[in-house]
């Protein structure tokens, strides 16, 4: 069964069938682990905050910087992300390959983190080009953090270098 945020998007059963997508509760505890580039507050589960600033601290010692792009997002905020790209004339179809469907996002749970870098856009595919993306691809384990949605994932996503959950 589809959360109601689904329906009223026109999200179906159909259209997620083949994808073994899993469903999340929203987090229930959650810190400000720190302001992003445009001041708004960046919520976590207190364990993901604490992991990430150990993550990020470890990076600035080998001259990397990190930043929170995204973090917590509610059900529906993802429905209005949604919402807001069908009125903009996408498609369905086109949306759900970069954007989860509400009630399936990660970022529903406090654990994920869309992560940029300063020589890089915020989400862009380019991000897996950067010394940032190395960097995580070698240490991000340490701290718990694994990335989501790699090239080919069987979730139907777009590769989402910048999207990175933590695990522990």
């Amino acid at each position: 069964m589809l959360p109601s945020a689904c329906t009223e998007l026109g999200i179906t059963l159909d259209l997620l069938a083949g994808r073994p997508l899993a469903a999340f509760d929203e987090a229930e505890s959650l810190i400000c682990a720190c302001r992003n580039n445009e001041g708004r507050e960046c919520l976590l589960t207190p364990e993901t905050a604490e992991a990430w600033r150990a993550m990020t601290s470890a990076a600035a010692r080998q001259g990397i910087s990190l930043y929170i792009v995204s973090a917590y997002r509610s059900i529906a905020r993802q429905a209005e992300l949604i919402r807001s790209k069908l009125e903009a004339g996408h498609t369905i179809t086109d949306i759900l390959a970069i954007l989860a469907p509400p009630g399936f996002s990660e970022h529903h749970t406090g654990r994920a983190i869309d992560i940029g870098a300063p020589d890089c856009p915020a989400a862009d595919p380019m991000f897996a080009e950067t010394p940032a993306y190395a960097w995580l691809q070698g240490r991000a384990d340490e701290f718990g953090f694994t990335l989501s949605y790699p090239r080919d994932n069987s979730q139907g996503y777009v590769f989402e270098p910048w999207h990175w959950c933590y695990r522990r």
